[in-house]
């Protein structure tokens, strides 16, 4: 049976690059260098038919260690709740006010950045509260 060694995440959104460098910003990640022969990833693209120009984005952990996260421009909206999401961990090793004031550090962070905060969930004698917060396209994703 073959082991799995790396995985890819993939987005369906409207405007790939710009959702790709909001999870560069939000992650630490980096765009990878464009193909060979291609000064910038635009002059990559500019080089594709009309119709896929702007259809894909990517980036990846710089440390290798992160799955790749891969953006795909699709025609359809957001229409409802993630089934997968993202959760964001900024909180490990913290515990209680300090925990919660590392989570609402973040969050102030990444709203800067165009995020939106939907909820705090508290779970009351454990520490596993997180924030629930949506990326600048909408789709949910966790602080915790």
């Amino acid at each position: 049976m073959p082991s799995i060694k790396k995985i890819q995440i993939t987005f369906d959104c409207a405007d790939p690059e710009r959702v790709a460098r909001f999870w560069c910003e939000v992650l630490g990640y980096e765009v990878p260098p464009p193909p060979e022969g291609f000064a910038t990833w635009g002059d990559f693209d500019r080089s594709l038919p009309a119709e896929r120009q702007g259809a894909a984005f990517a980036c990846a952990d710089p440390s290798g260690v992160g799955p790749r996260l891969f953006f795909q421009r699709v025609p359809e909206g957001k229409v409802v709740k993630n089934r997968v999401h993202i959760d964001v961990r900024v909180g490990t090793g913290l515990v209680g006010e300090e925990r919660l004031a590392a989570l609402e550090a973040e969050c102030a962070r990444l709203v800067a950045l165009g995020a939106v905060r939907v909820q705090l969930l508290r779970a009351d004698g454990f520490d596993e509260s997180c924030i629930v917060m949506r990326d600048i396209e909408g789709n949910e994703f966790c602080l915790d």
